[in-house]
C-alpha cells in the first residue's frame, strides 16, 4: 500500500503551509525597486533633513571588530578587515558597512558581493551593489532566495556565484520580504514641503522684485484722449528710465505733471505664514527617522537636549540595525577564515554606543561611589569597628 516504509529511506524535506512556492515567489520577483528607487532618491536630493538623518544614523552605529579564539586568526582577520578594498578609493570594513547601510536604510535592501582573486584563495574586495538592478526570487524551499541581474538576452538571470553574494533586508514584512525603507511614507510629505518652499520661493522672488503700476488720472475736460495717450506714454518712458538706472547703481528721479499715482503690486495682500505647516511636515519626516530633532540642527524647544529615555530609545534603534548587519560582518570573516585554514569560533563585537552627558554620567558614579563608601561605614559600625 506504500504507507510504510524503512526507517532508512525516508527523505528529509521542509514543509511550510504559509508560505506557499508560487504566491511568495511573485512576491519576491515583484520586489524590484525599479521607479521606486528613483523616488526615495528624489526624496533625499529635496529633504536635507531626511538625508541628514540617513547620514547621523550611519555615523551613530559604529564600528565593528572581530574577537577570534586563536590569537594568529584574529591578528590576520583584524589586519583584512583594517585593509580590505571595499572600492570608491575607500578601505577597511566600517566603510563597506557605512555604503551598505546606506542603501539599506534608503531601499529597504542591501546587496554586496565578495571577490576572490583568481586562485581563489583570499579574498580580494568587498563591493556594495545597486539594489534597482537586482532582482530576488524564491529558491528551491521558502528559507532560500536566489538573487537574479541582468542577463544577456535583457532579462533577469540567476547570478552564478550565489555564495558569494550579501543581501540583508530592512524591517522585511509579510507583504514585503524584501524589506521596507525608512523613507516609506516620506514621500507624499516631501511632495507638501517642496510645495510650500515653492510657493515661498515665488512670493520672495516677487516681493524682493518688486512691481510697480503707475496709474495716470487726466482731469476731466483737462486734454482730449490724443493727448492723454501721448502724456501715458511719455510717463512710461520716463518711469522705464529711472528703473534702468536704479539697476545701475545710479539714483534717478522721476518727474510727472498731472494726477499719477504708483503702487506696488500685491503689496496689500498678506504673505501666508509657512512656520506652522513646515514645522508639523518636518516633524513627521523626523519621527520617522528616530533621530532627536536637535541632532538635525532643528531647535523647536528653548531647552533643547538629550534625555536618558531618548538616548535609551535611540540605542535600541542603532542595535536593531547592527542585528541585521551583523551576519553580514559574520560571513564575510567566516569565509576569510576558512580560506586560511582556520576553523574557530569568533564573535562579531560592535563599539559602544555612549550617547549619554558625560558629566552627568560622571556625577552618577560619583553619587554611587558615595553610597557604596556610607553604606561600608554603616557596616563597619554594625560590627562595632572603628
Amino acid at each position: 500500500m506504500g504507507f510504510w516504509k524503512r526507517k532508512g529511506t525516508q527523505e528529509r524535506a521542509v514543509c511550510t503551509q504559509l508560505r506557499g512556492a508560487g504566491a511568495d515567489r511573485e512576491m519576491l520577483s515583484a520586489a524590484r525597486l525599479g521607479a521606486q528607487g528613483r523616488l526615495y532618491r528624489a526624496v533625499r536630493s529635496a529633504v536635507p533633513a531626511v538625508d541628514a538623518a540617513i547620514g547621523k544614523i550611519i555615523r551613530l552605529v559604529g564600528g565593528v571588530s572581530v574577537v577570534c579564539e586563536e590569537e594568529a586568526a584574529q591578528a590576520g582577520l583584524r589586519q583584512f578587515l583594517r585593509t580590505v578594498p571595499v572600492g570608491r578609493g575607500q578601505v577597511g570594513i566600517n566603510a563597506f558597512l557605512d555604503m551598505y547601510l546606506d542603501s539599506m536604510l534608503t531601499f529597504g535592501q542591501a546587496v554586496g558581493e565578495i571577490v576572490l582573486e583568481r586562485g581563489r584563495e583570499e579574498i580580494a574586495a568587498l563591493l556594495c551593489g545597486r539594489v534597482e538592478e537586482i532582482e530576488v526570487r524564491q529558491g528551491a524551499t521558502p528559507l532560500e532566495f536566489v538573487i537574479c541581474g541582468p542577463g544577456r538576452d535583457g532579462g533577469m538571470d540567476p547570478l552564478p556565484r550565489q555564495e558569494l553574494l550579501l543581501f540583508t533586508p530592512y524591517n522585511p514584512e509579510a507583504d514585503s520580504p524584501c524589506g521596507v525603507s525608512i523613507l516609506r511614507g516620506m514621500p507624499f510629505l516631501a511632495e507638501l514641503l517642496g510645495k510650500i518652499y515653492a510657493a515661498m520661493g515665488a512670493n520672495w522672488e516677487r516681493m524682493g522684485n518688486v512691481r510697480f503700476a503707475v496709474v495716470y488720472k487726466p482731469r476731466s475736460g483737462e486734454m482730449d484722449p490724443a493727448e492723454c495717450a501721448e502724456r501715458g506714454r511719455q510717463i512710461a518712458r520716463e518711469w522705464s528710465r529711472a528703473m534702468e538706472s536704479g539697476r545701475d547703481g545710479s539714483v534717478r528721479d522721476f518727474v510727472a505733471i498731472g494726477d499719477v499715482e504708483i503702487k506696488v503690486i500685491g503689496a496689500d495682500n498678506q504673505v501666508l505664514d509657512s512656520e506652522a505647516p513646515v514645522r508639523q511636515i518636518l516633524e513627521q519626516l523626523v519621527a520617522k527617522t528616530g533621530i532627536p530633532p536637535f541632532m538635525l540642527g532643528l531647535s523647536w524647544s528653548s531647552t533643547e537636549r538629550m534625555s536618558a529615555q531618548q538616548a535609551d530609545i535611540l540605542t535600541s534603534e542603532l542595535t536593531a540595525i547592527r542585528r541585521g548587519l551583523t551576519p553580514v560582518v559574520e560571513k564575510i570573516c567566516r569565509l576569510w577564515l576558512r580560506l586560511h585554514g582556520w576553523y574557530g569560533g569568533f564573535e562579531v563585537v560592535w563599539d559602544d554606543i555612549n550617547l549619554q552627558d558625560q558629566v552627568e554620567e560622571a556625577k552618577a558614579e560619583w553619587y554611587r561611589q558615595q553610597a557604596r563608601q556610607i553604606a561600608l561605614s554603616c557596616e563597619r559600625a554594625e560590627r562595632g569597628e572603628e
